[in-house]
């Protein structure tokens, strides 16, 4: 596949000798793509970054454009504002549509079709006038711990603090005073797809972050739906909860198309035109799926960065409840468990900017890339045991450790084998350490995992942190060239699905239509890494006592 960016925050612009030229008939195969709407649009509004990619019919990128935004912390509750949503998404478009004029000379007039995304959960509640109750609350909110506790002991089905109903709940906790009048739920995807359709619709991904789905119906599980009725028998909220949740749809059905009024508020300069379909809205953990070809039972992808997530795609239901596991679906409505890390890269990041201020104060002229190339490429002349070493790279909380803050730690004996080697790849390890515990509640499951893509900044220098990630996992781990594409590329793909002719998976649409030339590099764990990185877990657990004490006393 050719791949004409790299659209990825971790990775930065490359030279013109690493950008692939395009040829004269490339150039033209892609102008009459964009001519004759042979073209796919995602945006995906990110935590930090709201993000446009158009491709083309190669499925590949043609285009992009995006803008930074920062959310806000008011009244206590971290919110975006309704003005900057529409201005980053206005701004996000017009960057993309002013690279397809400047590299290929056309007006961007139609495209096939259109898909939005967006972090997923939080609380966006509209009245029967369709107006804003509260402030958007987004999924970084800690505040529905109440909901969470109660909701997850009712369901026997864990509900995080981030899920939309936990928010429902604990508004209706705390005797808020608009419950009362919630005529519509929804998510930030769910929310600008009603805009630009009039469609009050959600792809199931994303509805299953909202509230619980039945994998047999594909659809809002009825059964917790009339326990939900009955826990709010007697309070303000007396709607039902099924008219006021959008319709779960799947990928590849029909979600409407844009109105006059969308494509108004999407380029306010007319050239839109209206009509163009849209896919189902999607949330940010569907489209990384799509984006790493991970939507097949027994395969999974890690996301690798200050935070770090695993979602596997599951055969069959948990057997047990597990706080740790938060339970989402695919696209398609196939079951995931998601283990989520609050911390990953961000202790490896601090320990490399020191090294670098100790190169500098020797007057030494040493980049960061070929600084963290050479200090990740000595790990792996580290003892698969990190050398009797033990850190903790906790800047916050740890849910699967049963940390409420973070205190970054480094631990050795006078035995300990110290050197830089041991150093690297003990913080590489830790970087995974929380993540293989929560892996260990899902191995009691007996869950089975065939592949793994890893994706992420840690994944840049070739096989380290693959090598570690896979002994970590106990299982092959695949890192791509397309990985990087992001999201905004995943919710492009979904797009062009819903606009496929012919009646295929999206599986299969995505392994013989977008995968199939995608080079990939998969490296099988080695019997003396899973050995070493055992022994480093189990060091690893026995510690955790040490991060509490650290926490209760450095205040």
């Amino acid at each position: 596949m050719y791949v004409h960016k790299l659209y990825d925050s971790d990775i930065k612009e490359r030279t013109k000798e690493e950008i692939p030229i395009k040829t004269k008939e490339m150039i033209a195969k892609t102008k009459l793509d964009i001519m004759d709407g042979r073209t796919a649009l995602g945006i995906e509004f990110g935590s930090t970054r709201i993000k446009s990619v158009l491709i083309g019919s190669d499925l590949s990128p043609i285009a992009a454009g995006s803008f930074e935004w920062e959310n806000t912390l008011e009244n206590g509750i971290w919110t975006y504002s309704l003005e900057d949503i529409w201005k980053g998404l206005r701004v996000s478009y017009r960057k993309m549509a002013t690279e397809v004029f400047e590299e290929y000379g056309e007006t961007l007039t139609t495209i096939g079709s259109i898909g939005f995304s967006a972090m997923m959960h939080g609380y966006m509640a509209f009245d029967q006038q369709e107006e804003l109750l509260v402030p958007f609350r987004t999924w970084r909110n800690s505040i529905t711990a109440d909901a969470e506790k109660l909701l997850t002991e009712a369901f026997e089905y864990n509900i995080p603090q981030r899920w939309s109903i936990a928010h429902l709940y604990q508004a209706i906790l705390n005797q808020e005073e608009h419950v009362g009048e919630v005529h519509f739920l929804t998510t930030l995807a769910g929310y600008i797809h009603w805009q630009m359709t009039g469609q009050k619709v959600l792809g199931v991904g994303d509805a299953s972050g909202m509230f619980p789905i039945d994998t047999e119906t594909r659809n809002y599980d009825q059964k917790m739906l009339q326990i939900f009725d009955e826990l709010t028998e007697g309070t303000a909220f007396t709607q039902d909860l099924n008219k006021i949740l959008p319709k779960v749809l799947l990928a590849g059905e029909e979600a409407g198309t844009l109105t006059q009024e969308g494509a108004y508020l999407l380029d306010p300069t007319g050239t839109l035109q209206a009509g163009i379909p849209l896919c189902p809205p999607e949330g940010d953990a569907g489209t990384g799926m799509v984006a790493t070809n991970s939507v097949r039972q027994r395969t999974g992808n890690v996301s690798a960065g200050t935070s770090a997530f695993a979602m596997i795609v599951l055969e069959e239901k948990l057997k047990t409840v597990h706080p740790e596991i938060d339970l989402v679906t695919t696209p398609m409505g196939d079951l995931v468990a998601m283990v989520h890390t609050n911390n990953c890269s961000s202790e490896i990041n601090a320990w490399v900017n020191l090294f670098k201020e100790f190169s500098e104060s020797l007057g030494l002229d040493v980049s960061g890339e070929k600084l963290y190339t050479m200090l990740f490429e000595k790990a792996l002349e580290g003892s698969p045991d990190c050398g009797g070493m033990l850190s903790y790279g906790y800047y916050s909380g740890e849910n699967i450790t049963g940390m409420n803050e973070g205190r970054p730690l480094f631990v050795r004996t006078p035995e300990s084998q110290f050197d830089l080697a041991n150093f690297m790849r003990l913080h590489l390890s830790s970087a995974f350490g929380a993540m293989r515990i929560g892996m260990e509640i899902l191995k009691k499951e007996n869950i089975q995992i065939d592949k793994l893509v890893g994706h992420g900044g840690i994944f840049k220098t070739p096989e380290v942190g693959q090598r570690i990630l896979a002994a970590a996992m106990e299982a092959p781990v695949t890192v791509m060239e397309t990985a990087g594409e992001g999201g905004a590329w995943g919710i492009a793909l979904l797009a062009a699905y819903q606009a496929e002719e012919e009646t295929v998976s999206l599986a299969d649409f995505l392994e013989k239509r977008v995968f199939a030339e995608s080079e990939g590099v998969t490296l099988e764990p080695k019997e003396e890494d899973l050995q070493g990185y055992s022994e480093f877990i189990e060091r690893y657990e026995k510690g955790l006592t040490i991060e509490k004490e650290a926490i209760n006393a450095l205040k």
